[in-house]
């Protein structure tokens, strides 16, 4: 099963943000199954997930994240998450991931990334939060990017 149609994996995106942020990440009401598909089709938000290895990959994108990217899902899911920033970007963007780390969450970021082209963008008011399961086991990172600048036409 693809993950972007995985209810285990959306509840471990959902719960985590729940419980960690204090928020629901889908609109109240929906089903498991109704929740995962909002999530990866119509949300108007960016949603990515990467593992955890040493060397993280995007194990998630739904559609508004591949838009922003210029990733199709294979592409996206077979990226090392550090290839979303630029060189200089990288250390600044590990210093971030280390306070998700020790915070469990941390809202309001903003950070320059870098799609497939090339282009150089800044995601606006992040939120990246923790994904840790039901047994209390580290799964990766997300990120809810709700806004960006200086992208074009996919802005």
């Amino acid at each position: 099963m693809s993950r972007c149609t995985d209810t285990e994996f959306f509840c471990l995106l959902s719960d985590s943000y729940r419980r960690l942020v204090g928020k629901s990440l889908v609109p109240d009401g929906m089903s498991v199954s109704e929740g995962a598909a909002w999530l990866y089709e119509a949300a108007p938000f960016g949603v990515l997930a990467h593992s955890a290895s040493a060397d993280p990959v995007f194990v998630y994108g739904n559609v508004r994240a591949q838009a922003i990217f210029g990733y199709s899902w294979d592409e996206l899911i077979a990226l090392p998450s550090r290839l979303s920033a630029e060189m200089p970007e990288r250390s600044e963007r590990q210093a971030f991931l280390d306070q998700v780390a020790r915070d469990g969450f941390v809202t309001g970021y903003r950070g320059v990334r870098v799609a497939k082209s090339g282009e150089r963008f800044w995601i606006e008011h992040a939120t990246v939060w923790q994904l840790v399961d039901e047994a209390g086991t580290y799964r990766g990172q997300a990120a809810m990017i709700p806004r960006v600048e200086g992208i074009g036409e996919r802005g």
